[in-house]
C-alpha cells in the first residue's frame, strides 16, 4: 500500500446505546456461571459477538432454545412484547439491554396506533429493531424500506404518522419523509428525529471528509444497519473507492493516497488503530472532529437492581463494606479487553 495520509473521522465507534449493552451483558457474564443466553446478537458486530461467546454466552433467534430458569439478556435493538413477556415467563432473571432511543419508538408507535393513527414506518425488513418495533402495532404500521415502495401504497384514509428505525441513512429517510408529507399535509411525525444521533453524528463526520479522500474505510460488520449507511454516505458522494471491514486482516493491499477511515456504532476503537496502522500512511493521521457527543445512557433497571442486592448481600455475608459500582466510569472497551483476555475470568 502506498497510503500517504489517513483522516479519522470523529465521532465514529461505540455509540452510547452500545455502551450500555457491552457493559450490561459483561456484568452478566461476571455474575452468573455460564451458558448466559442473549436473545439475538448484543449488538451487530462479528468482533464482539465473537468476544462475547468465548465467555460462555449463548446467542439465540429464539427462546425455545433457552432452558427454563437462565439468565437471558435482550439486545440492544429492542424486541417484540410478547418476547419480553415469554424471556420473563421463563423464570429467568432477564435484563433488557434495548437503547433507549429504540424504546422512545416503541413507545410512539404504541401511542400512535391507539389514537387511531396509521403508522408508516421505515426500517430494513428483517432487521431486528424493525422486527421488535412493527410487532408494537402489527395491525397499524406499513413498514416501507424505500421511496419506490411508498410511491406504491395505496392511499391510507384517516391520520397517518411517519416513525422510523434509528439506524437508517439520513438520505433514505429524507427522501421517504418528503414524499409523505407532500402526499399527507397533516402528516404526524416526532418533534424530535427517530433516527439516532450517533446515526447522523457519523454520517456527518464523514460528509466531512468527502472531498478529500480518494478511498473510505467503515469498520463494521454487515449485518450492522448503521454501518451499511456509512457505506451508503460514502457513495453517494462521489467518494471513489468505498470498502467496509470487519478487521485489518480485510484491507487490501491495493489502497493509496488519502484515505478516510471511519467505523459504525458496534465497532471497537481497538479496530480502529489496527486498521490505521495497516494503512501505514506515510505522512501521519489526522483526526477531523464534527461534533463532540458525551451521552450516557445508564445500565438496564434490572442490573441495577441485581448488584445492588449482591452488594447489600455480600456486605452482610462477610461484613465488610463493598464498594459501589461506578457504572459511568466503566469503558465498554475496558469490557471487551477482559473478556477476550480471560485473565480474571472464572
Amino acid at each position: 500500500m502506498e497510503v500517504t495520509k489517513v483522516y479519522l473521522a470523529s465521532p465514529r465507534g461505540f455509540c452510547a446505546g452500545v455502551v450500555k449493552a457491552i457493559n450490561a451483558l459483561t456484568w452478566m457474564v461476571r455474575v452468573f456461571p455460564p451458558p448466559i443466553y442473549c436473545y439475538h446478537e448484543i449488538v451487530h458486530n462479528r468482533l464482539v459477538v465473537e468476544a462475547f461467546e468465548a465467555a460462555g454466552v449463548i446467542f439465540v433467534d429464539s427462546l425455545e432454545e433457552v432452558p427454563s430458569g437462565s439468565p437471558i439478556m435482550l439486545s440492544a435493538h429492542g424486541s417484540a412484547p410478547e418476547v419480553t413477556e415469554a424471556a420473563r415467563r421463563l423464570g429467568a432473571i432477564v435484563i433488557d439491554a434495548v437503547c433507549p432511543l429504540v424504546t422512545k419508538v416503541h413507545h410512539e408507535i404504541k401511542t400512535r396506533a391507539q389514537r387511531g393513527y396509521t403508522i408508516l414506518y421505515v426500517g430494513h425488513r428483517g432487521h431486528e429493531e424493525a422486527i421488535g418495533a412493527t410487532a408494537e402495532a402489527p395491525q397499524s404500521i406499513l413498514l416501507v424500506e424505500t421511496a419506490d415502495e411508498f410511491d406504491r401504497l395505496d392511499r391510507i384514509d384517516g391520520p397517518v404518522a411517519l416513525l422510523t428505525q434509528t439506524t437508517l441513512a439520513v438520505s433514505d429517510w429524507e427522501q421517504i419523509a418528503g414524499r409523505a408529507e407532500r402526499v399527507y399535509p397533516s402528516l404526524w411525525k416526532p418533534a424530535r428525529l427517530d433516527l439516532c444521533y450517533a446515526t447522523t453524528n457519523r454520517q456527518g463526520a464523514v460528509k466531512s471528509l468527502a472531498e478529500t479522500a480518494d478511498s473510505l474505510v467503515v469498520i463494521g460488520s454487515a449485518n450492522s444497519s448503521n454501518t451499511r449507511a456509512l457505506e451508503r454516505v460514502g457513495r453517494e458522494l462521489g467518494i471513489a473507492r468505498v470498502l467496509r471491514v470487519n478487521s485489518a486482516t480485510e484491507l487490501p493491499d491495493d489502497l493509496a493516497g488519502i484515505v478516510a477511515v471511519t467505523a459504525g456504532a458496534s465497532a471497537p476503537e481497538s479496530v480502529v488503530a489496527d486498521v490505521v496502522a495497516a494503512l501505514n500512511p506515510s505522512d501521519g493521521v489526522a483526526e477531523v472532529a464534527t461534533v463532540e457527543e458525551d451521552e450516557y445512557f445508564p445500565p438496564p433497571p434490572e442490573l441495577r437492581e441485581l448488584l445492588s442486592g449482591l452488594n447489600a448481600a455480600a456486605s452482610l455475608l462477610f461484613n465488610t463494606k463493598v464498594e459501589r459500582v461506578r457504572f459511568r466510569e466503566e469503558s465498554a472497551a475496558d469490557s471487551l479487553a477482559w473478556l477476550v483476555s480471560g485473565s480474571t475470568r472464572r
